[in-house]
């Protein structure tokens, strides 16, 4: 019997009115929401259901929505339990999360301060991040080791077979643009984004970060979480506390995670969260494995025919 997963979204999946239809329709919902409000200090729903965009878009909020709207979602699905679990860079924490490694209010505190210390790293050194499009790991990190000469730059996402994201100081990753265009990449394209996320530019944010997770109580996992920093799943707690703080400035290992889980067993992929990103990364990694999302309440229904699909 093939096993099932659930993968958890990242950064770049909020849009303005996400989770506002779980609010409305189920009293569970309504209770997590507003345990985050309080959990926060502000309300945290207010921004996730009406925005605006920009302040949504703000790191030090995008985390905890997307966290919040994956976890509400995790607690409202009734099929098939998961018997195994990743996240895509602050996704991991949600994973964490459903593993029962981290308690939700514990998980929410910790993604509010990661979005925030994100945030402020981003401020203090101006990166950027890239999308390199038909090339492999391999001429991606010899094109960053070229690029380096001028200004820092290294992969940090590797998505699925062909799309990888390069992230450092604008020079480095501008360098690495016209390297990876001369060896021929289909498509390169810059990121609006914040700050080089999964880069040593986010160093001054390791130390606030690696604190919080000292003071925190981390459990061991009750299912394998496969991990951003190693591809590898993780249960033991200390483990996970020591990998969350290396995920910062460490590459995000998508591809090799989910090439893993199918090893693992891993038949049918259930994305719970935001957005259909990792649904099409997933597709791509693993043409073979079912793959479906939960995002609105309407699929919390369709996400009981799991049970059937996953038993086959």
């Amino acid at each position: 019997m093939s096993k099932l997963a659930f993968v958890f979204p990242g950064q770049g999946s909020q849009y303005v009115g996400m989770v506002s239809d779980l609010y409305e329709k189920n009293a569970e919902a309504r209770s997590i929401i507003g345990e985050a409000d309080k959990v926060l200090g502000f309300s945290l729903s207010k921004i996730c259901f009406e925005g605006p965009e920009e302040e949504l878009r703000q790191t030090r909020n995008t985390q905890p929505a997307i966290f919040l709207h994956s976890i509400v979602l995790s607690k409202l699905y009734r099929g098939l339990p998961a018997t195994m679990a990743s996240g895509h860079s602050l996704g991991e924490y949600s994973a964490l999360v459903f593993a029962k490694a981290l308690t939700f209010q514990d998980g929410l505190k910790l993604v509010r301060l990661r979005g925030e210390l994100m945030q402020k790293a981003g401020t203090e050194q101006h990166g950027t991040m890239a999308a390199v499009v038909g090339l492999d790991p391999a001429a991606i990190n010899e094109v960053c080791s070229e690029a380096s000469a001028v200004g820092v730059v290294q992969a940090a996402n590797f998505n699925s077979p062909g799309q990888i994201v390069i992230s450092g100081s604008a020079v480095g990753v501008r360098k690495a643009m016209e390297l990876a265009k001369s060896r021929g990449a289909k498509l390169v394209k810059e990121l609006p984004v914040s700050g080089a996320f999964h880069s040593p530019l986010m160093e001054s944010a390791r130390n606030g970060l690696k604190n919080a997770l000292d003071a925190t109580d981390i459990h061991d996992a009750q299912i394998p979480v496969y991990a951003n920093v190693t591809a590898r799943p993780v249960q033991r707690a200390s483990e996970i506390r020591e990998l969350l703080f290396r995920q910062l400035t460490s590459p995000v290992r998508w591809e090799e995670s989910v090439a893993n889980m199918v090893a693992d067993g891993a038949g049918t992929f259930v994305e719970i969260g935001p957005g259909k990103v990792l649904q099409g990364l997933v597709k791509r990694i693993a043409p073979n494995v079912e793959v479906r999302g939960i995002d609105k309440f309407t699929d919390i229904a369709s996400s009981l025919d799991v049970k059937t699909h996953s038993s086959r």
